[in-house]
């Protein structure tokens, strides 16, 4: 069934000129690939190590990952990591 949200759309669309439809579905095609892409690509194993591989070596990633480690290194003194 569908959605009294996708009917209000519905009803707006017959107020687009064809232009503006043109517009509309050549954007909705192009979000569609971009999330059907993501899609993919998260459910590649392959591309996230890859990802994270990338990062690791990223220098900016380096630093912000010292500075957080020294922020937090005197929580680390606090016995916790026995339990």
């Amino acid at each position: 069934m569908i959605s009294p949200h996708l009917q209000e759309i519905e009803r707006d669309l017959r107020t687009l000129s064809l232009e503006e439809l043109e517009w509309l579905l050549q954007r909705i095609t192009e979000q569609v690939q971009e999330r059907k892409q993501t899609s993919d690509n998260l459910a590649d194993v392959q591309y996230m190590n890859a990802q994270l591989a990338a990062m690791a070596e990223d220098l900016d990633i380096q630093v912000e990952l010292t500075s957080i480690n020294n922020e937090f290194g005197i929580t680390e003194m606090d016995g916790l990591e026995k339990l």
